[in-house]
């Protein structure tokens, strides 16, 4: 019987170490899941937030807004556009021209579409909208101004049909 005790020990204290590396084990691993647990939420709420700012500097940066802005801080749209043509020798193509303020265009107050409501928060800045300020091409020299609703994207704006002022460059040739 002598010869077993110290072995009995033995295996006893080996199966309580046993246990004993388990439990930590057991401990480390469940502080691992809560560090991931919060990680992930804290990952969930830089995602959102990472969100939020992408779409605030996506609706910062629309046609619209910059040229709110721009004309807020008192810019207005550029004359015409010169190009220099590099491939074929860097020609000049276009007439460049200075940009000249103009006051902005009234808006109207009937509603386009009778029956629909504007959206909400949606106020009438009173700055005309890019499509409005910059057009793609310039009048003819001779046209005579719109008498009309003239549309420009999604505003509406009505010009008011007063005599029209000659131009100086009306007689179409001298200016080009």
């Amino acid at each position: 019987m002598r010869g077993r005790t110290p072995f009995a020990v033995l295996v006893v204290l080996l199966l309580g170490a046993g246990l004993l590396g388990l439990l930590a084990l057991n401990t480390a691993l469940n502080e691992g899941s809560f560090e991931l647990s919060r990680l992930q939420r804290q990952t969930t709420v830089l995602t959102d937030e990472q969100q939020g700012l992408q779409h605030q500097i996506d609706q910062n940066s629309a046609p619209d807004a910059l040229a709110r802005r721009a004309a807020e801080l008192g810019m207005v749209p550029g004359g015409g556009m010169a190009f220099l043509d590099v491939p074929n020798g860097g020609a000049v193509v276009g007439t460049p021209k200075a940009a000249q303020d103009s006051p902005p265009v009234k808006r109207s107050t009937a509603e386009p579409w009778p029956g629909t409501q504007p959206a909400p928060g949606a106020q009438p800045s009173g700055q005309p909208t890019p499509a409005a300020t910059a057009p793609a091409a310039p009048p003819p020299p001779a046209a005579a101004p719109p008498t009309g609703p003239v549309s420009g994207g999604d505003v509406t704006v009505q010009v008011n049909p007063g005599t029209a002022k000659p131009s100086p460059h009306a007689s179409g040739g001298a200016g080009r």
